[in-house]
């Protein structure tokens, strides 16, 4: 008995499964196609590296000017620092030729006005004295405790206050440490 295959041949297909001339104008196109689609996936690929070194650079780029700002603005403290040293030199000086304490006084009163000038004017404000008011751990640190009766107060208020507290565009630079009523 003799085996036959009745399924229709595919058209451009001969029994043996090669592919006949008579389709060869649709291979011809598939083939023009596929070099179509190999080109465009080059020039998508090529877009592609030239976005990712486009974002590396703009990441370098974007590092070396933060740094350059921090340098900036090191160097314009540091400035106003060293003028502060030279006061503090020139107080020492007098104080070394024995010129009297009140020029010693008004050195360190130049030095402690131009430290504080130089602080607010980069946003620090100071705090307002914590003395009678209750302690809030967000705005104080307390380093002591003392007898509510011992200064006749309500237990958790501040009786002193040992440093004062600082504000930077008005978030707690430095909590003032102080002393509170137990």
């Amino acid at each position: 008995m003799e085996e036959r295959d009745d399924a229709p041949e595919a058209e451009g297909v001969d029994a043996s499964g090669r592919v006949s001339d008579a389709g060869g104008e649709t291979v011809e196109a598939l083939h023009a196609q596929v070099a179509q689609y190999k080109e465009e996936a080059e020039r998508n690929w090529q877009q592609f590296l030239h976005a990712a070194a486009d974002l590396e650079n703009y990441k370098k780029q974007a590092a070396r000017q933060r740094e350059d700002a921090v340098n900036r603005i090191r160097a314009s403290l540091l400035t106003v620092v060293l003028a502060v040293v030279d006061n503090l030199e020139r107080a020492l000086e007098h104080a070394d030729k024995n010129e009297g304490a009140e020029a010693i006084l008004e050195g360190i009163r130049m030095t402690h006005r131009q430290v504080t000038d130089l602080l607010q004017n980069m946003g620090v404000r100071f705090m307002e004295t914590a003395v009678g008011k209750p302690f809030d751990p967000r705005f104080h640190e307390a380093i002591d405790i003392a007898g509510s009766q011992e200064y006749g107060v309500t237990p958790n208020t501040i009786v002193e206050e040992i440093q004062r507290g600082y504000l930077l565009n008005g978030e707690v630079l430095r909590p003032a440490r102080v002393r509170v009523a137990k």
